[in-house]
């Protein structure tokens, strides 16, 4: 796993203007930072953990209510915080900001401005620029270690790809060793450029080997090269399946290949099988049902056929808990990693309440010790990193739930007039459902990418769906924080911010126990509107399955797998597809099961009562309540009201009846706060 540290070469020009004594004695400081190298995890925490609070500048009224109620009127009461305010731009446009806020930073001399340009001047900071962040660590090692001269923008991409993604074309010399390179490109979930893949697909034409190559497709998509690896398997099993006399012991039905390419891929290759096992455990790959599970007993080709669905299942997780044990998340893990692990998570929560009853006491053992110790770890993580992630860019995928129609409206812009986009939010699906629903998923005529996004804390409908459709972290609309009502409303706001006009944005919510295929009828007549480019869909069935859920995780998994059944999801993915959308499916938060510690007698103190979270607007309240549960959270006001106080429960705890179970939401764990964040576009 990667890791990053504070004091990294790159990292200490900017930090070194955020000194401990620079803290005592500077009040206000404005940056200037086109290159949104305030947005990186690294430099951010190390920004907090100096004493200062990072606020982007991007709207003038939203920036305004926040400056006024979040410091000045603390610095009026004489108090000390630390203001950085940052801006977007270069330093020849910080006139935008506000004259006194400008007049107060010029006055301290902390008025700061930071570039790529600056920092890495050997490399094109056109092409840096488009990297995430967090791989500008790999870019400052290489740096130093090869100190390039100034390059042009190819020559920096062709630096780029050989040091950070380890793509090197000219090490591509045969197709097991492109198939090598994509699986390395794909497996290790960086993010790679579009002007990076786009030169490397151009270097690898120019070679003529690689002509019958998708290579416009699966290089790009990791869902495309799965998908060409999956239906290739088959083949590969069947070129190794022939009988001494040269026959085929079992010959599979023919079937046609959707991407063109090679039909034989060197599945076996050393430097390809562990990749292919990986793939084949953490479910991005799918065991086959062409052949007998017979035929290849006993050998490593077995991970990838079919068998006994319990045997399968039990071996499978087996698997899992093995890769999660030796590839685990560490105290330098950055968000990122921490989604990998909840995607690798989930399927272990999905695959153990799918084994047999009659499961084993050392596989029960083993699950409900990782499970405490991930929870652990995941707060601890939360409690050091948490307060930075609403400082990163949502580009090139959010980080929180609340960046996503930002996300959505760079993707509108980009595509131009002709854009149609939906965000479809299904209230409440944790990852391990989403695990489930995704095994339902027909084989349909679009093609889906799956990442992560973080929930707003405290886990509630009120708190991370609202920020969704607001497009705000919760501060900015606290006095609807008891209510989902105000949805519309910020989600029409928003798209008008954007330039839209009204009707050119719709927005669905799926009513109390209204039937799945009305409420998509409902939504198809919003949809062919004549003006509607934008819609909004909250999909409320898997919630409502959660507040009458009396058996547990296993229950719950029943209940959402029955609900994919029926196929109401695809339906409405498909209506959308047809029309001409391209679609993001996410959910406000998740949920675990819990085990009662005992309920508070809060009487009207609690301004909200939930099974995992407790909310008051007065600080001593909370902590006489908090005094009388060990292990509960008081949670810091990140990103919320000053009177919108969390108390939580501890992990896989609830302020429920001693000893009882619940499925609910509210607080901190894994399952809880990293939800699904889908794309979904019609297959090319």
């Amino acid at each position: 796993m990667r890791t990053s540290s504070l004091n990294g070469t790159w990292r200490e020009p900017i930090l070194a203007q955020f000194s401990l004594d620079i803290a005592s004695v500077a009040r206000l400081t404005v940056v200037a930072d086109p290159d949104e190298l305030l947005t990186e995890q690294g430099i951010v925490d190390g920004i907090r953990q100096r004493g200062f609070e990072i606020v982007p500048f991007e709207d003038h009224v939203a920036f305004r209510y926040a400056y006024e109620r979040r410091f000045r009127e603390v610095w009026d009461n004489g108090n000390d915080t630390n203001l950085v305010v940052v801006l977007r731009a270069a330093r020849s446009e910080v006139s935008s900001l506000p004259f006194d806020l400008l007049q107060h930073a010029e006055r301290d001399r902390r008025l700061l401005s930071f570039s790529l340009a600056e920092l890495f001047p050997s490399l094109a900071p056109h092409v840096l620029s488009e990297l995430d962040r967090g791989e500008l660590d790999a870019v400052s090692a290489a740096q130093q270690l090869f100190k390039p001269e100034p390059m042009g923008e190819n020559a920096t991409r062709d630096f780029l790809m050989r040091n950070v993604f380890r793509l090197d074309p000219v090490q591509i010399q045969s197709d097991t060793d492109l198939l090598r390179a994509l699986l390395q490109r794909h497996y290790s979930g960086k993010i790679v450029p579009k002007s990076l893949d786009e030169r490397l697909i151009h270097l690898l034409r120019s070679t003529g080997r690689w002509e019958d190559w998708p290579l416009e497709q699966i290089l790009p998509s990791r869902a495309s090269f799965l998908e060409f690896l999956q239906e290739r398997w088959p083949f590969f099993l069947q070129d190794r399946l022939v009988s001494p006399d040269g026959g085929l012991r079992e010959k599979p039905e023919p079937y046609d290949l959707q991407f063109t390419g090679p039909k034989h891929l060197a599945f076996d290759h050393d430097d390809v099988r562990v990749y292919v096992d990986n793939l084949f455990t953490d479910g991005l790959l799918t065991p086959t049902n062409r052949l007998s599970r017979s035929l290849v007993e006993g050998t490593w080709m077995a991970v990838g056929v079919a068998g006994s669905q319990s045997a399968d299942d039990t071996s499978r997780f087996r698997r899992l808990m093995e890769l999660l044990h030796s590839n685990g998340p560490s105290p330098s893990s950055d968000h990122h990693e921490w989604a990998q692990v909840a995607a690798r998570w989930a399927e272990i929560v999905a695959l153990r309440w799918c084994l047999p009853g009659d499961v084993a006491s050392e596989d029960k053992d083993r699950f409900n010790s990782a499970h405490k110790l991930i929870e652990q770890s995941f707060y601890a993580w939360m409690d050091t990193h948490y307060a930075s992630l609403h400082s990163l860019s949502y580009l090139p995928r959010p980080v929180m739930v609340h960046q996503i129609p930002k996300y959505m409206a760079h993707r509108f812009s980009s595509k131009g007039v002709a854009a149609k986009l939906a965000l479809v939010v299904v209230d409440g699906l944790a990852m391990d459902q989403w695990a489930v629903v995704r095994q339902e998923m027909p084989r349909r005529k679009w093609i889906t990418e799956e990442f992560a996004a973080f929930a707003w804390v405290p886990t509630l409908t009120s708190v991370s769906r609202q920020s969704i459709f607001a497009g705000d972290p919760p501060f900015f609309f606290g006095q609807s924080l008891d209510t989902t009502r105000k949805e519309e409303q910020h989600w029409f706001r928003f798209w008008e911010d954007q330039g839209l006009r009204r009707g050119d944005a719709v927005y669905a919510c799926q009513g109390t126990l209204e039937d799945d295929d009305n409420f998509t009828a409902r939504i198809c007549g919003k949809l062919d509107e004549p003006r509607c480019r934008i819609a909004g869909i909250v999909v409320g069935t898997i919630d409502q399955m959660l507040h009458g859920i009396v058996t547990g995780t296993d229950g719950m998994h029943a209940g959402v797998r029955h609900w994919a059944k029926r196929g109401s999801l695809w339906r409405l993915l498909d209506a959308l597809v047809d029309r001409g959308f391209e679609v993001v499916v996410t959910a406000d938060h998740g949920n675990v099961e819990s085990v009662g510690m005992g309920k508070p007698n809060v009487g009207a103190t609690a301004d909200e009562r939930g099974e995992r979270v407790h909310v008051f607007s007065n600080a001593l309240l909370r902590s006489n309540v908090s005094a009388n549960y060990p292990g509960s959270v008081e949670w810091p006001n990140i990103g919320l009201p000053d009177d919108y106080l969390a108390l939580i429960a501890p992990p896989l705890r609830a302020f429920i009846g001693e000893g009882k179970r619940t499925v609910a939401h509210g607080g901190i764990c894994i399952e809880e706060v990293i939800v699904p964040f889908i794309t979904v576009a019609r297959s090319p």
